[in-house]
């Protein structure tokens, strides 16, 4: 079910991701602000976080993924308004509620490792994330079918966006996850939040999550913008968007088999490896082939860092520490994201370029952008290598 729910649901965060910038820079009088209701999507999803994840933890995994279904068919509902009328703050306010979605999806992973065992942990999350292979074919392809196909540019794929949240939800009647049963008078608290944060491994993980997703988002937000500006087609970005999030949830059929064979930690090392090369190629060059290319990289490098540092993370606290852990992880992880967006579009429209416009300007931008992932991989390296480094015991 969970799977079913990745490929059917999660075709809508490609199909936001693609055009929704495109959407906002014809809607906004400043094209600076054009990523702007993809960073609002984003941090709905962070402010959906913590109240999903006490939901859960009080009734159960579907009661949160219901209404993380009813928030993106929402959010669509407004967009597709605001596009009718050509109004951007309600366009953004829409991209705030399709966030709750975003938030839910998130949580597919850890409800996947919660009836899990040890050793099969790292396969099921695997297997969750691999069902966003179907949603990478989906989602761009309805793209395609939906963005002009009525008088209001991109109308009819918001529209297509309440049917799949209206349909996805049916799915969730056969999900079978045990809620967890109230902690009694003399249950174990566990730890509080800054003592989870203080736990080494704890850290290293949600900074390598954090910067794994913020830095793919941070690209991949950018990518359509500066695609189309290049002077290419909306259905090429749909089509570099396919190949992105293709790579991002293809390597998942073997992701679990890695991690169990070398470790979480070195399979997150990979990851962070694998995000420098994308910047490495996007900065040679802005032929169709390169943003392919890089945003490939990009998707791969985002499935190792992400599900190596969920795994290391789900092995780290105890059952009743759960909720609090992962509605915390969440937190951070799109706290993180939202301001990448959010600076995406800074990056990409208002970097000067030296007065250059057309597409001299564009590849300005598209070049700030992925230098901006330079010091983020820094840090995450630095604080796996740290971690590595401390003696098992520690």
């Amino acid at each position: 079910m969970l799977v079913a729910a990745q490929a059917v649901l999660g075709a809508q965060m490609p199909m936001i991701f693609t055009i929704a910038g495109l959407a906002g820079q014809s809607l906004a009088s400043n094209p600076c602000w054009a990523t702007l209701p993809i960073s609002a999507a984003v941090l709905g999803s962070m402010l959906s976080a913590t109240p999903l994840s006490a939901l859960m933890q009080r009734h159960g995994r579907r009661a949160g993924f219901v209404a993380g279904a009813v928030g993106g068919m929402v959010g669509a509902m407004i967009g597709a308004l605001a596009l009718y009328i050509g109004n951007f703050p309600l366009f953004v306010l829409g991209a705030l509620f399709t966030g709750m979605y975003m938030s839910a999806q998130g949580f597919y992973r850890f409800a996947a490792a919660d009836t899990a065992s040890e050793a099969f942990r790292p396969k099921a999350i695997s297997w969750v994330m691999a069902g966003g292979l179907l949603s990478a074919v989906i989602g761009p392809q309805l793209v395609k079918v939906t963005a002009t196909a009525m008088v209001f540019p991109f109308l009819g794929t918001y529209l297509t966006v309440i049917a799949l949240n209206a349909f996805g939800m049916f799915l969730f009647v056969a999900l079978r996850i045990p809620t967890p049963p109230p902690p009694s008078a003399d249950a174990p608290r566990g730890r509080s939040r800054m003592e989870l944060l203080r736990t080494p491994a704890i850290a290293v993980a949600v900074i390598c999550a954090t910067v794994s997703y913020a830095l793919m988002n941070l690209v991949m937000t950018s990518s359509p913008l500066a695609i189309v500006g290049c002077g290419f087609q909306t259905s090429d970005a749909a089509n570099v968007v396919t190949a992105h999030v293709l790579a991002m949830y293809a390597p998942s059929f073997i992701t679990g088999h890695v991690i169990a064979r070398i470790g979480a930690d070195k399979v997150v090392a990979i990851g962070l490896a694998i995000l420098a090369s994308a910047g490495a190629v996007a900065l040679t060059g802005v032929e169709l082939e390169q943003f392919f290319l890089a945003l490939i990289l990009l998707g791969v490098g985002w499935n190792f860092g992400f599900i190596g540092a969920t795994t290391m993370l789900a092995s780290s606290y105890a059952p009743y520490e759960r909720g609090r852990m992962q509605g915390l992880n969440d937190l951070i992880v799109f706290g993180g994201v939202t301001m990448a967006s959010l600076s995406s579009g800074g990056l990409m429209n208002c970097t000067g370029a030296g007065g250059a416009v057309g597409p001299e300007a564009v590849q300005a931008g598209w070049e700030a952008v992925n230098i901006a992932m330079v010091p983020f991989l820094i840090l995450s390296g630095g604080a796996l290598i740290w971690l590595m480094a401390r003696p098992k015991a520690a």
